[in-house]
């Protein structure tokens, strides 16, 4: 059994990590302030909870699956990892379906949520939870005029090509309930040309039965799930087959849209076109979900944006923003995105890097700025 003698700041983030909550969705979990958890991943072994804080961690760590529980007894050493080839496949799926809405539509939904960003935030947005049959989700509705759908799904598959097959035949029915979400919550008739075009994938790997040189397969395997499906017939995607996938993980595999951003010992990362997966190997230092998930919302958002002024321009038109939205907001986006901050870490700066390039976000928002510069001039 795991126990803590006494909990501090460290142990309290690193069962955080193991449940792989937000920090806004530990707190909640455990009935505290948000700036309380903030404070202990801030100041570590030098805070120590009170007497009836120390009673609430500990019975949240009795309260937690045993797959978190491991994962906590990891980080603490209280256990070494195991290199078993029976242990299962633990994944957390995190999709982004961006909907472009408007900014009059924004501003409309953003004034019936709780949740707002302050104004000193880069990228004004507002967020608050929404209903979805299968999974926890968040929509994040930003000043800009996109809309933000983050869904989280837990996932045991028996392979990673069955995880694949969920992943594509899943997308088929997450458009159009985001489509369908928003519409209800604007209350517009189903004539309203709301488009979601697609659905961008983030892996957060939990566990698997993969050591060293198949661990890094395996998250190369989880940001190209197309080279386990088979979508040229008609129906149904189907997978090719476990021995594709042995074959795969055990002599590994190039792909030309695939960019690592992981550090070795700490962490496995992939980011492609197709999405991103990440393994933490060193639950202290590696990234967490939240930078991640950071990272994926502004990209995705910034994406949809800019794809609405392509559109513009290939129907012929001048495209034209709001006040406070045409080229300068896109410089200051371009410049966030792209440049490193002296307080980044170096792992933060790869993915970051990692994810911007290979969903071509730089090229297309220099392309909208050139687009709105020109109709400006």
């Amino acid at each position: 059994m795991i126990s803590v003698r006494q909990w501090s700041g460290r142990e309290a983030a690193l069962l955080r990590a193991a449940t792989r909550m937000s920090l806004r969705d530990f707190a909640d979990y455990l009935g505290v302030a948000h700036r309380t958890v903030s404070l202990w991943e801030e100041k570590g072994e030098a805070l120590v909870p009170r007497g009836n804080t120390q009673a609430i961690l500990d019975t949240a760590l009795e309260r937690c699956p045993a797959d978190v529980r491991a994962r906590f007894a990891e980080a603490l050493g209280q256990r070494p990892r195991s290199g078993s080839d029976e242990g299962p496949i633990v994944v957390d799926s995190h999709k982004f379906i961006p909907v472009t809405i408007g900014q009059a539509h924004a501003r409309r939904l953003r004034e019936s949520m709780p949740e707002a960003s302050t104004a000193a935030t880069w990228l004004e947005h507002s967020a608050a939870s929404v209903h979805h049959p299968e999974g926890q989700c968040r929509l994040y509705v930003f000043a800009c005029g996109v809309a933000v759908f983050h869904l989280v799904q837990h996932h045991e598959p028996s392979s990673l090509t069955d995880l694949a097959v969920w992943r594509y035949r899943t997308y088929a029915t997450d458009l159009p309930w985001a489509r369908q979400a928003l519409a209800d919550a604007l209350e517009l008739p189903n004539t309203d040309p709301l488009t979601a075009e697609y659905v961008l994938s983030l892996y957060w790997l939990c566990s698997g039965p993969w050591q060293d040189e198949q661990l890094d397969s395996a998250v190369r395997l989880l940001s190209t799930p197309s080279v386990l499906v088979n979508r040229s017939e008609t129906g149904q995607p189907r997978g090719l087959g476990a021995d594709i996938e042995a074959q795969l993980l055990e002599q590994g595999f190039e792909h030309p849209d695939l960019v690592s951003f992981g550090v070795r010992g700490i962490s496995t990362g992939y980011a492609g076109w197709s999405g991103v997966a990440y393994a933490a190997q060193s639950a202290e230092r590696s990234l967490t979900l939240d930078e991640l998930v950071e990272c994926e919302l502004a990209v995705q958002a910034l994406w949809a944006f800019c794809r609405q002024i392509q559109l513009m321009v290939e129907d012929g038109e001048d495209p034209s923003m709001p006040e406070g939205y045409g080229w300068r907001f896109l410089r200051a986006a371009y410049s966030r995105l792209t440049t490193a901050r002296a307080q980044e870490t170096a792992q933060h700066v790869l993915m970051r890097e990692a994810v911007v390039n290979t969903s071509d976000l730089a090229a297309r928002m220099r392309a909208a700025q050139d687009a709105l510069r020109d109709t400006v001039g």
